[in-house]
């Protein structure tokens, strides 16, 4: 922590977003009319284009689509194991689990919908609703027994990343506002995007969080939130971003272009080191602007 917050004075001394050095890079499912990525583990990405799941190894994109439902989402990826949700024939929604050969379709015992977001290792995370309590409802799934986890007090929760023992997602409160949430096990925190009432959070590695938040004027903006700074990450040219993964130094999501076209994107942040290099750069650029504006203003007699 303190070598990333040498590296944000250096780049506030230069003028510098640290964030700008990074680079996006736009991923779209050949001959879709939409891509959203949900998830990201390594160079694999997932989500979901024109109704169909896909797997997309960096190089290969694969349909992954569940059996016996239709308009699959992927949301979720380790390793092999990709989890997300499926639709029935009817109105409902159900969870899944594919390691690559099996599927294994999981419900909430009573619930009309559930929707896979997370996994790591055996533990899954999500939501589901329609049983016997109101609202939506977290969950954590251990490959065989269901643990609800819900904000206390509040109307509703989704959990959507897990990593160890810490759990991330967002709630929405009685007045209706969300905010994202981090639950270490014993204890709910709320964190929310500096000035705004609508916080969603996605996915967490280590510690750094990242989701989307809504501004004063309903534009959609991806963060980053690393336990003490917010950042706000947009698309370049995008109407709005949301940011749903994030490995390492990667980040994932999808944006809308100005004509409401939804892309996918994966987000390389540069290491503190580049960072630092690229910022303490500028910082000597504008010492020899200064310079030489001195000896300008000298020469005049200024």
């Amino acid at each position: 922590m303190k070598r990333i917050l040498i590296v944000w004075a250096i780049c506030l001394l230069a003028g510098q977003d640290v964030y700008a050095t990074g680079t996006w890079t736009t991923l779209d499912f050949p001959g879709a009319s939409y891509t959203e990525i949900r998830g990201v583990d390594g160079s694999n990405l997932v989500g979901s284009a024109d109704g169909h799941g896909f797997l997309y190894d960096g190089t290969s994109w694969t349909n992954i689509d569940v059996p016996v439902g239709q308009a699959t989402v992927v949301r979720g990826i380790n390793g092999s194991n990709l989890v997300g949700s499926y639709s029935d024939m009817g109105e409902g929604t159900h969870g899944f689990l594919y390691d690559g050969t099996n599927w294994t379709l999981l419900d909430e015992s009573g619930a009309s919908h559930t929707s896979a977001l997370g996994i790591q290792g055996n533990n899954i995370v999500g939501w589901y609703s329609g049983g016997s309590l109101p609202g939506s409802h977290g969950f954590l799934y251990d490959g065989t027994d269901w643990t609800t986890l819900d904000m206390p007090d509040m109307s509703s929760t989704w959990i959507t990343g897990i990593d160890g023992s810490n759990l991330t997602g967002y709630y929405q409160d009685n007045s209706g506002y969300y905010h994202g949430f981090l639950y270490n096990g014993t204890t709910w925190t709320t964190l929310d995007m500096p000035g705004v009432t609508y916080t969603r959070i996605f996915d967490i590695d280590g510690s750094n969080l990242v989701g989307y938040y809504r501004d004063t004027v309903g534009i959609y903006h991806g963060f980053l939130y690393d336990g003490a700074s917010w950042a706000t990450l947009d698309m370049p040219g995008a109407i709005w971003t949301r940011v749903y993964g994030i490995d390492g130094s990667n980040l994932a999501g999808w944006y809308s272009d100005a004509a409401g076209n939804h892309h996918g994107f994966i987000y390389n942040i540069p290491e503190p080191a580049t960072i630092l290099l690229i910022c303490a750069g500028a910082i000597g650029i504008r010492a020899v602007k200064y310079k030489n504006s001195r000896r300008l203003l000298s020469a005049a007699g200024g």
